[in-house]
């Protein structure tokens, strides 16, 4: 099953005309059309978008996908969040959402609590110190019991 392009023409029309109303001429728009063809998605590309553009309209597809000829009417940008498929764009579109989201100040909260800028270890760790489970101990690494800063970081570089 293949969308229509009219239809899907139709409501990028809208949801261009409603941001076109209510933003200023400085605005920038992205539309972002999901494929398993199309540029890999990363946090650098998250980025990019979220520095770049104030408004994304994102094209999801669903099953075999949408007809062609909605990508030669619009400027669109095929991305792809992986080497696989899905049944539609719905969900790569979460993803890059929160993504691109996260990038912009004030989303988080504390822009400081962006993981990607900071030292971090895949590894996390929280209380008790030590518990048992089915007759083993599980410990958290004494450093970072330690309350010494640098021996943290150096751990959470060498962890990682």
């Amino acid at each position: 099953m293949v969308l229509q392009a009219l239809p899907v023409i139709k409501a990028i029309q809208k949801a261009l005309g409603h941001r076109m109303s209510k933003l200023s001429t400085k605005s920038k728009i992205k539309i972002v059309f999901f494929s398993p063809g199309g540029k890999q998605f990363t946090t650098d590309y998250a980025k990019k978008t979220a520095k770049k553009y104030t408004d994304i309209i994102f094209v999801c597809g669903r099953y075999e996908g949408i007809d062609a000829r909605v990508k030669k009417i619009f400027k669109m940008e095929e991305v792809s969040v992986g080497p696989f498929v899905l049944t539609g764009g719905e969900l790569p579109a979460m993803v890059v959402l929160d993504c691109v989201a996260r990038q912009v100040k004030g989303v988080l909260g504390n822009f400081d609590s962006l993981e990607e800028s900071r030292i971090s270890s895949h590894d996390v760790y929280t209380r008790p110190e030590i518990f048992e489970y089915k007759g083993k101990k599980y410990k958290v690494p004494k450093v970072l019991l330690s309350g010494n800063h640098t021996e943290i970081e150096k751990w959470k570089k060498e962890s990682k």
